[in-house]
């Protein structure tokens, strides 16, 4: 095998990815190297390019819904073998020693590090990953339809289980993460309500395609109140017209990793109990959740 392998690199912020030839990674430990077969695009990847994150460190290889194969393992890992197809998430490491990884909360560790953004990732032929938090992609999914299921179908997840027991669920903005959450939506007998921009009548009609119960722009209001309502979009100003569809003690979910100013509301759209809360991140049971629900049921990603 080859010492070296190309990768599309970002140098900095604003700047078109490079096409790099680079050392190929040797695993250590716990590592895995996996031959790339896929990796999706995802919304924080353009965060990355437009230099909406911190602390990035550059060059970085962007890219965190890979689907590998094995190829080659580290003296530690366990329950995995050369040949095996995994998928490699956007949580890449945690501490497991500080006061949220202790309480199942490392999703949120202070030291965690990040497929694509702090680690680099799937934007190449190889790529390294620790073995522990790699996941096991469901064979009914071929490699490109498996690489949304690591960001967009994880992190809508997570999201849905923030929302709770809603049986009208809201889901502003209808890309990769909605139209996937939707799909398991609708399998748990819940009804779903796409708002999207005004004029975007292509997303509410691919809506509609799902089986959504309603879909129409984020300006109006949606035929029943919502238990609860998901943003996906990156846009602060929805935050005030999601409370308003919101029924008394319902709760309005912000999934991303970036979202431009919330604007000032009146304190009467929280008002009878109801509440504001974000994501982060991922946890390994997440993960573990999500590919279950995958495999049982028979979700169409689109790009």
């Amino acid at each position: 095998m080859s010492e070296t392998m190309l990768a599309m690199r970002l140098n900095r912020a604003g700047s078109p990815l490079s096409l790099d030839s680079v050392a190929r990674p040797e695993p250590r430990d716990y590592e895995v190297l996996l031959e790339v077969l896929a990796c999706g695009v995802c919304r924080t990847d353009l965060h990355l390019l437009d230099g909406e994150l911190p602390d990035v460190r550059y060059p970085i290889t962007p890219g965190h819904e890979v689907v590998g194969r094995v190829v080659t393992c580290g003296a530690s890992v366990v329950g995995m073998a050369i040949g095996d197809r995994v998928g490699v998430p956007w949580l890449g490491h945690t501490c497991g020693r500080c006061r949220y990884c202790t309480v199942g909360a490392e999703n949120l560790c202070d030291f965690a590090r990040f497929t694509g953004y702090t680690l680099d990732g799937g934007y190449a032929q190889f790529v390294l990953a620790d073995s522990r938090y790699c996941l096991t992609v469901p064979p009914r999914y071929a490699d490109a339809e498996a690489a949304p299921l690591l960001c967009a179908g994880l992190i809508g997840y997570r999201a849905y289980r923030a929302a709770g027991s809603a049986r009208n669920l809201g889901l502003y903005g209808f890309g990769a993460a909605a139209h996937l959450l939707a799909q398991v939506a609708r399998a748990d007998g819940r009804q779903v309500f796409a708002l999207t921009r005004p004029s975007d009548l292509d997303s509410q009609n691919f809506a509609r395609s799902l089986g959504v119960a309603w879909a129409g722009g984020s300006d109006v209001l949606p035929p029943e109140p919502l238990d609860a309502a998901i943003i996906f979009a990156a846009v602060g100003a929805l935050v005030p017209l999601a409370l308003r569809a919101t029924r008394k003690g319902g709760r309005v979910v912000c999934a991303g990793i970036h979202m431009s100013d919330i604007p000032g509301f009146p304190y009467a759209s929280l008002w009878g109990e109801r509440s504001i809360c974000s994501v982060a991140n991922l946890t390994r049971a997440d993960g573990a959740d999500f590919m279950a629900v995958a495999a049982r049921v028979d979700l169409r990603p689109q790009s």
